[in-house]
């Protein structure tokens, strides 16, 4: 049973990783909700993965996780604007979000409207990794609305541009919009 605990951090390690390793330990917290009686195994499995399985660095006084398949220093540098969902890996990690973006995103939803500073549903924009705005999106009447808001410095060069058009042309797809 050890082993296969050792699996689930592995496991959230790969999907989620690299990830601060407090958020790590946020996620194994979390897994004791469908793993209660497993609680301390899952804890002591979480201490022995980050001790003698993980890689980690620390950047800016966080220390960073993953497995060893994953290094950072191997991927691919993203390239391109990509649109993602409040919860996509890459955005679920508050922590992780603001420490690597240098500024704080929120879903706002549920927050009432005077209050809300990026709007109800707040798609983040990624352009070359990075995470320059967000986007609320509608469709009325078959057409798709945009309503655009980027962080202070962005600069909206003619290749971000070009490249938030494919995006938002692959969303007018995917919400069978014209």
């Amino acid at each position: 049973e050890p082993e296969r605990l050792r699996g689930v951090v592995h496991l959230l390690a790969r999907l989620y990783g690299p990830l601060p390793q407090a958020s790590l330990g946020y996620l194994i917290g979390l897994s004791h909700y469908g793993l209660p009686h497993l609680r301390p195994q899952l804890r002591a499995a979480f201490r022995a993965a980050v001790q003698d399985d993980l890689r980690s660095a620390r950047v800016d006084g966080l220390t960073y996780v993953w497995l060893p398949e994953q290094d950072p220093a191997q991927a691919p540098a993203p390239r391109g604007v990509r649109i993602v969902n409040p919860f996509d890996p890459l955005v679920w990690d508050r922590r992780r979000f603001a420490h690597l973006h240098g500024w704080t995103y929120r879903f706002e939803a549920y927050t009432p409207a005077p209050k809300r500073q990026f709007g109800y549903y707040a798609l983040p924009v990624l352009h070359a990794g990075r995470a320059v705005g967000w986007a609320n999106l509608s469709v009325q009447s078959g057409h798709l609305h945009t309503d655009l808001g980027l962080v202070p410095g962005v600069r909206q060069t003619g290749t971000f541009t070009r490249s938030l058009d494919r995006e938002l042309d692959r969303w007018r797809a995917f919400l069978g919009a014209d």
